[in-house]
């Protein structure tokens, strides 16, 4: 496997000299501003965005999503998330579940874990071999390539990388603290084992479906993490240079 992406190369924290307060502000800033350009963006109707957030147990992506998207009309996002496919998923191609939620224009979607997760769960267990993975890989490949040349749709794939130390402080907080006991799942404490396995098939996936990049996002810090992410909708969101319709004639 190639491994253009190493992510034990990468720091899984925010840079020392960032100051914590300043960064939470202008994300702050950042989140208004998303409020109007989703706005926009609906109005318009010419462009749709698709944001796939994926990443270990415990990285935070239901705080990602609160946090970025908490002050946007929910008019115009929807979020999904993807567990076991269901019976009637399982009986379709693996594709299925998933281009039912593609966004429409006009829409923001968020997926909470997506179409990866049957390229990486699926292997990390031995449900799928490599052959086979690699085919489910390149199927993937090109349904992003339809979305994004048949359907205006920009695709912002985020990974929330986050240390084995700080996953396990937050899976053990879901042991104790009372708000957290909800999120309890005693599975993760054994995927958490699987670490070794997720990290090389993430890597391998990071190198075989990139030609959508994926942005590596460093998740042991929430305030650095949700920062990062609404900048990068934001970005992506002002880059459209969108306008207003005017009046609808007759």
């Amino acid at each position: 496997m190639s491994k253009n992406i190493i992510l034990k190369d990468i720091s899984t924290r925010a840079p020392k000299e960032l100051d914590k307060d300043a960064t939470k502000a202008k994300l702050k800033e950042i989140v208004a501003e998303l409020d109007d350009l989703q706005n926009l963006l609906y109005a318009e109707g010419k462009h749709s965005i698709l944001m796939v957030i994926q990443g270990m147990d415990a990285s935070g992506k239901d705080g990602l999503t609160r946090d970025v998207f908490g002050r946007v009309n929910p008019q115009g996002v929807i979020v999904t998330s993807y567990k076991v496919p269901t019976p009637e998923e399982a009986a379709h191609d693996f594709l299925w579940r998933i281009h039912a939620h593609a966004p429409a224009k006009g829409m923001i979607q968020v997926f909470n874990r997506s179409h990866y997760e049957d390229v990486l769960v699926t292997r990390v267990h031995g449900w799928v071999n490599d052959e086979d993975a690699r085919k489910r890989m390149k199927a993937i490949n090109h349904f992003e390539q339809l979305l994004t040349e048949h359907n205006n749709t920009h695709i912002l794939k985020c990974y929330l990388h986050i240390s084995p130390e700080k996953q396990q402080e937050r899976l053990q907080e879901r042991l104790s603290d009372p708000k957290k006991m909800w999120k309890y799942n005693a599975k993760d404490l054994v995927e958490a084992k699987q670490w070794d396995k997720y990290r090389t098939y993430y890597e391998d996936v990071f190198d075989q479906c990139n030609d959508v990049p994926w942005h590596i996002i460093p998740a042991d810090q929430n305030w650095y993490k949700s920062y990062l992410v609404a900048k990068l909708l934001r970005d992506t969101l002002k880059d459209l240079n969108m306008k207003f319709p005017g009046l609808k004639q007759g």
